[in-house]
Formats: C-alpha cells, structure tokens, sequence
C-alpha cells in the first residue's frame, strides 16, 4: 500500500521552512526550490499543498501569527489575582517580542509586514490578526478604567490601537538597535502607566 502522507505536517513543515529561510534572507529571498530543500520534501509535494508563492506565504504567516496568538492569549487570560492592567501589559510585551528567544521571530513577523504593503492576501490576513487583538485589548483598557478618575478621559479602542502601533514600533526599534529590550521595556511601562497613573507591573524580557 502507498504510505499516507500527514498533509497538515508537511504543510506545517513548509511554514516552518518560509520562516526559517525569511529569518535569514528576508521573503524576497524565499523560493519554492529552497523551501523544498529546507522542508525536505520536494517541489513537487510543494506545489501540492499549495498552488502559489503567495498561497504559501500567506499560510506561513498564519503559522507564526497563531504561535505569537497563543502566547498573547494566554497572557489575556486573567487569573484572580491580576489585575486586568497586568493582563494588558503582558500581553503587549508577549506581542513587541521582546525577549531574546523570539529575536528570530521578531524578524519574521516585520519582514511579513513589509511583504503585506505589496500583497492584500497578506494584508487582509493582518488586519484580521489585528481587529481581534484590538477587540481584546479594547475589553482590558475599558476593564482596568472602570472606577478611576482617569477613566472618563480614556477612548478605550484608540488606546488599543495605540498599543498594537506601539508593540509593532517598539519590536522594530529594538532590532535595528535604536532602543535596546530594556530600553522598549522602559517605554511600555511608561505608556501603560500613563493611562490609569500608576505603574503597571511587566514581565521581564532578559
């Protein structure tokens, strides 16, 4: 009998190989032929799972955005003893990729958002990733708010769309090296006290 292939695997491994081949080169440098080569598979069960470049690039960056989405998620899950400001900040540090161990992907996800000013499949998937943050973040902002005086003056979903620039920004600073990890760190803790007027406890990202 023929063996079976695991299609969602190998599908999962191609991703795999777009990113790790983005992380080296950038997306420009990304070919079916190398990515084949890097996946160990070959073009043809390439071309298999997916009919175009873009058709691939836009599943790969579906693959790092719900590996990212995880994380955040499960930062915006409060427990009783925090607070819904620390569920933000978490989860806006999960997001700026900070931390040293996601530098690799840090460079992913920017070199997906140059590539989605130049492709609307890229781009639609995006602003999809980023409206459900936005919702989340919107929820948390109008949570932390509820009975403090700052409260009044807050526009919930603009400050949510503050913090998705702002994480975005912060993760491009930090790999150019303008700003080191503390640094953006700094910058976060500032902004998010600056909402409600009192600090806001961040996890450390060294």
């Amino acid at each position: 009998m023929p063996r079976q292939v695991d299609h969602t695997d190998r599908r999962r491994r191609i991703a795999e190989a777009v990113c790790r081949l983005a992380d080296e080169r950038g997306l420009e440098g990304v070919t079916l032929r190398d990515v084949a080569a890097c996946a160990q598979v070959s073009m043809g069960a390439v071309q298999r799972c997916f009919r175009t470049k873009e058709e691939m690039l836009v599943f790969a960056l579906g693959h790092i955005g719900e590996r990212i989405g995880e994380r955040v998620r499960a930062r915006l899950v409060r427990s009783p003893a925090q607070s819904a400001g620390t569920a933000l900040g978490h989860a806006v540090t999960e997001l700026s990729l900070l931390r040293e161990e996601h530098r690799a992907e840090a460079r992913v996800w920017l070199a997906f958002i140059a590539q989605a000013a130049v492709s609307e499949p890229l781009a639609g998937m995006l602003r999809a990733n980023y409206a459900s943050l936005q919702e989340a973040f919107t929820r948390l902002i109008t949570e932390a708010g509820d009975g403090s005086d700052r409260a009044a003056s807050l526009d919930p979903q603009r400050e949510a769309r503050t913090l998705l620039a702002l994480a975005d920004g912060l993760t491009a600073h930090v790999l150019i090296g303008h700003l080191t990890r503390q640094e953006a760190q700094d910058v976060l803790h500032a902004h998010l006290a600056g909402l409600w007027g009192q600090p806001v406890p961040l996890p450390r990202t060294d």
